[in-house]
């Protein structure tokens, strides 16, 4: 039985609870090395002196244990790699880790419940410290929560030296020549006399050896690659179109399947006539799935087509069938009774309150789809004594395991091929894709089956970004913002996502309140209050997830009482800011962006926002124009500290995707329900910002202070508030509810 198959019968460690409750991990386990597993498949005369690096005849191959899903991380990893290996990105090749204990991801665990990112106190590190023993110990593999850079960022760059240090010990025996007397550039070691020996003429000493585990890390001064621009490594695919990804896949006597499930997320198939598409050209089976069925056809159309001719009989949707009786529930839910967490609670709100003028208002934020370009998509190829999955997965580990599960075969003797990913925003945290591949391919046993979702299906069941709602209640007092009380509420995206993999959470999800309870700001009295909501449509991790609402909730109050104040929204940001880091950024914005003030003239305005989100602090400032054909967005400035920039293009190209991403979905998503069916199910109802209303976008990063963080996701949150911030500023209209184009349109 599989380590994650044991996990799953546990309780996740998640919440706050599992950690108060006791749970203890031995030092032992904590610090025990994790098995290399390259060390299973190595021929003669290669070596893999870490989890992170091969060596073979034909080459050097640096193992990328993250998913890249078009931010660019294969190339990030590898860099960290090769600086301290001191070999040339061209000379390397890349390949994504199999899923394996050994990629284990701690960075998840840098915002401990309860604590904000700036704490650094005892109890919140000791916090952290369990939560990344547990992380090492469950072996937890996961790309998410923008923490690729974070976790990576010294795991890498010491992998590399200890690759580096192995290979001069293996010339050094294999010469005689002192190790101090050696350096290495290039992929070679270069001896005194000026003779090299490359590390591939090296590998078969070197895998004699015990790795060389006493390193130390390069000077800064000595980087070649870090802080530099630098090409991607898959610039040129990218370019060219010749990238390869999941939906490119091609085996031979490969076969080809589609999916149609309940419309109604999740609920049951009370039966269904395959009848007519058992008969249609190419058709080779319909196979019965636990809520639908696939179609196993000798081309996709076919498939596609066959499944058409279906008829079904669907069970009802378990949650509320209109889209209103969502909001109702979310609307029901401010009450003691669903509180799930209070974080902040600061100074003494209700008699603060109790004496002032109160600001009363109220907050929405829609479900929202993740809706990547790629359609998803995952071939299997089971026999009897082993299967193979090709896809683009966030969670290898958890595909396996469930894999497994389905076919009755060893842990081991799945095999996760993970491929690269044209877009996910989350989406591909979940596995439905990959468990209904290994049920077609059981059922099509010895033949690969690749299973692809058309749009359709793709939307219609896409667990989407949390629906949420938000109430504030504040005032202000001497031009200043004096009380600020925010409650929000929402379903548990931790308990819909986990619960799906078989795993319970226990305490309070922090990703109710997440991008609210946690800013650095200094208001006398302040009070973030969670509220659970009853499980609606099941949800799922979305680009910044909780932050994602939740830095629009915040904000969007904040500028209300600043306005309220009569303060300026920039200087008074910067003032309530306490966290050196962060009023930093706020400053770096106005700077950049030539802030004098909200009004930029007749017709026009500017908004600025703030979040910090994955211990992120980042501000943006949007200026728009009121036309007679509706708001245009004319630029917009992003500023961010991540404490130390790998790949300057990179961190460019991050920042200003997200902050589209953020405008785009902010200005026209949603996601609504009839009949317990999603409405929009192709693009053409899930509209997306144009080119042409696309900003000048201006951003900068920060490296301030210790911490290494990601860069993926912190944009997206303060992007909305942003914009309408600057939307009242150029027209006096607060608007309080995603998408904006309900209230307001666009040019």
């Amino acid at each position: 039985m599989g380590r994650l198959k044991t996990i799953a019968r546990r309780t996740f460690l998640f919440g706050s609870a599992a950690i108060v409750g006791g749970v203890a991990f031995g030092t032992y386990l904590y610090k025990k090395p994790v098995a290399n597993p390259l060390l299973d498949d190595l021929g003669e005369n290669e070596a893999s002196m870490t989890e992170y690096v091969r060596i073979t005849a034909d080459g050097v191959t640096l193992i990328t244990p993250r998913a890249d899903k078009g931010q660019g991380v294969y190339h990030v990893q590898a860099a960290l790699i090769a600086e301290e290996m001191d070999i040339d990105l061209d000379q390397v090749t890349v390949e994504p880790g199999p899923p394996s204990p050994a990629y284990y991801n701690t960075a998840l665990s840098a915002e401990a419940p309860g604590f904000m990112p700036t704490d650094e106190g005892f109890a919140a590190n000791s916090v952290r410290t369990v939560m990344d023993a547990a992380m090492k110990i469950m072996g937890v593999q996961i790309t998410g929560g923008s923490s690729t850079v974070a976790d990576s960022w010294e795991k890498l760059r010491v992998a590399g030296a200890v690759a580096r240090e192995t290979i001069k010990a293996a010339a050094a025996l294999e010469t005689g020549v002192d190790v101090g007397e050696m350096r290495t550039a290039r992929g070679a070691v270069i001896l005194p006399d000026g003779s090299e020996l490359t590390y591939i003429e090296l590998a078969a000493t070197a895998a004699t050896l015990d790795p060389v585990d006493a390193v130390a890390l390069k000077d800064p001064s000595e980087w070649r690659y870090i802080g530099k621009d630098m090409q991607r490594l898959d610039i040129v695919p990218k370019s060219t179109g010749t990238q390869t990804y999941g939906i490119d896949m091609e085996l031979d006597g490969m076969v080809h399947a589609t999916v149609i499930t309940n419309p109604r997320k999740d609920a049951a198939m009370l039966g269904f006539d395959s009848s007519e598409a058992e008969t249609m050209r190419g058709v080779l089976k319909v196979v019965e799935l636990p809520n639908g069925v696939g179609v196993i056809a000798d081309n996709t159309w076919r498939a596609f087509q066959a499944a058409q001719a279906i008829s079904f009989d669907w069970d009802a949707a378990t949650y509320p069938a209109e889209q209103e009786d969502h909001w109702a529930a979310l609307a029901d839910s401010f009450k003691d009774d669903q509180r799930d967490s209070r974080y902040r609670d600061d100074g003494d709100v209700d008699d603060a309150l109790d004496s002032a003028d109160v600001i009363d208002v109220e907050y929405r934020a829609p479900y929202v789809a993740h809706a990547p370009l790629e359609p998803i998509n995952a071939t299997a190829l089971i026999t009897d004594t082993r299967a193979d999955i090709w896809t683009g997965t966030q969670t290898p580990r958890f595909a396996q395991s469930a894999v497994a599960e389905l076919t009755g075969l060893d842990d081991a003797d799945v095999h996760i091929h993970v491929l690269m990913m044209g877009g996910s925003f989350g989406h591909r945290l979940e596995i439905e894709v990959v468990k209904q591949a290994a049920l077609l391919g059981i059922a099509m046993k010895d033949t690969p089956v690749k299973l692809t979702y058309s749009r359709e299906e793709d939307m219609a069941h896409d667990y989407t970004r949390q629906i949420a709602m938000a109430r504030m209640r504040g005032s202000v007092k001497d031009g200043q913002v004096d009380t600020l009380d925010l409650g929000i509420a929402m379903p548990s995206v931790t308990s819909s996502q986990m619960g799906r993999l078989g795993l319970s959470v226990p305490g309070p999800d922090p990703m109710i309140v997440a991008g609210a309870w946690d800013q650095p700001f200094g208001i006398p009295n302040y009070r973030v209050t969670g509220y659970r909501s009853e499980p609606l449509a099941p949800i799922s991790s979305w680009r910044s997830v909780g932050a994602s609402t939740n830095g629009f909730f915040h904000d969007s109050a904040l500028d209300e009482l600043i306005h309220a104040a009569g303060a300026d929204p920039m200087e008074e940001r910067i003032r309530l800011a306490w966290d050196d880091n962060s009023r930093a950024v706020l400053e770096a914005v106005a700077e950049m962006s030539g802030w004098d003030g909200p009004d930029m003239g007749p017709s026009r305005g500017r908004g600025v926002a703030f979040c910090m989100s994955f211990g992120v602090p980042c501000a943006e400032v949007v200026e728009v124009t009121n036309t007679d054909r509706g708001i245009q967005i004319d630029k917009a400035y992003a500023v961010a500290n991540v404490g130390r920039i790998i790949d300057p293009i990179n961190l460019q190209s991050q920042m200003s995707g997200a902050m589209l991403w953020g405008l785009g979905h902010a200005m026209f998503a949603e996601i609504t329900h009839s009949d317990g069916m999603t409405d929009q199910i192709n693009y053409d109802g899930f509209q997306a910002m144009r080119q042409y209303q696309a900003p000048e976008i201006q951003v900068r990063g920060l490296e301030l202070g210790d911490h290494v963080r990601g860069i993926g996701e912190p944009p997206v949150p303060p992007a909305a508030p942003a914009l309408a911030n600057a939307i009242f500023a150029a027209t006096g209209q607060r608007i309080r509810e995603m998408p904006f184009s309900r209230h307001i349109d666009f040019v």
